[in-house]
């Protein structure tokens, strides 16, 4: 299995957010990275390949098939979207909330003793089954980002794309969802991609690393090499340095360039 996209464009009005993107495909069982500055066009890409945003597209392809010509109701089957904030509205405990995630891409929603199963099993790899009768309204922002994760792994779909999955986590926390997004990925074979602001999270996790700058990619290949790449200071507008990290991985040490004036709040 793998991916690729040949030819992704998206404007906003006169505004081009991603221009022309493509890469060469991503291979199942591994993760790719995906990084840049703010406003660089992660969101907006993810977006594109879940059917939410108007786009053009030459080729979008997942396991020889073009997903382009088709809407986000006929690929929620295959690909699983997981944006960086979740909204859920409806007065439902933790375990329905993953449940229901289990039904997307159905024609008729019928709960079997597999689903249940399956529920479970998501709440208890990321070591939030204790909270399976909580109101998702009454947990904190972290707890919720769980669920959301929680809400991909048991819909086993064939490309998962998380954006930001670990932003409103603590240190452990974040080193154990990535943990588990890199062993599920190998396990499930799927095709996972995950948009990420801590490079030193990518450096450790990813296998491949796609460096997004102005709606391009900037920079392709290992974390050795975008890390590495005078691209990355340039996409950042930072110095930046390698240093040795746990593991054989680098560790990105980045530095304001010499010379530039931050200005000071002057109300402080």
């Amino acid at each position: 299995m793998s991916f690729s996209v040949e030819g992704l464009s998206v404007a906003y009005g006169r505004r081009r957010v991603i221009d022309g993107l493509g890469f060469a495909p991503v291979e199942c069982g591994r993760i790719t990275a995906l990084i840049g500055p703010n406003a660089s066009g992660k969101s907006t890409f993810f977006r594109c390949i879940a059917g939410l945003v108007r786009h053009r597209c030459r080729r979008m392809d997942l396991n020889g098939e073009d997903l382009s010509p088709h809407p986000s109701r006929e690929r929620v089957k295959r690909v699983c979207y997981v944006p960086q904030h979740v909204p859920i509205r409806a007065a439902l405990t933790v375990f329905e909330v993953v449940l229901l995630a289990r039904q997307q891409g159905r024609r008729r929603w019928t709960i079997d003793p597999a689903d249940v199963t399956a529920a479970e099993a998501a709440l208890t790899e990321l070591g939030i089954d204790a909270l399976g009768e909580r109101d998702v309204h009454h947990l904190s922002g972290g707890q919720q980002q769980l669920v959301t994760v929680a809400q991909a792994l048991v819909r086993d779909p064939e490309l998962v794309l998380l954006d930001e999955p670990t932003s409103a986590l603590d240190l452990r926390r974040q080193l154990e969802v990535m943990e588990i997004v890199r062993r599920t990925t190998r396990l499930r074979h799927a095709v996972t991609l995950v948009a990420l602001h801590d490079l030193n999270l990518a450096a450790r996790f990813a296998d491949r690393i796609l460096l997004l700058r102005e709606g391009r990619i900037a920079a392709d290949g290992s974390p050795d090499e975008v890390l590495a790449s005078d691209a990355l200071g340039a996409a950042y507008g930072v110095d930046v340095a390698l240093v040795p990290g746990s593991g054989g991985r680098p560790l990105v040490d980045a530095r304001l360039p010499a010379g530039l004036t931050v200005p000071r709040n002057e109300t402080a």
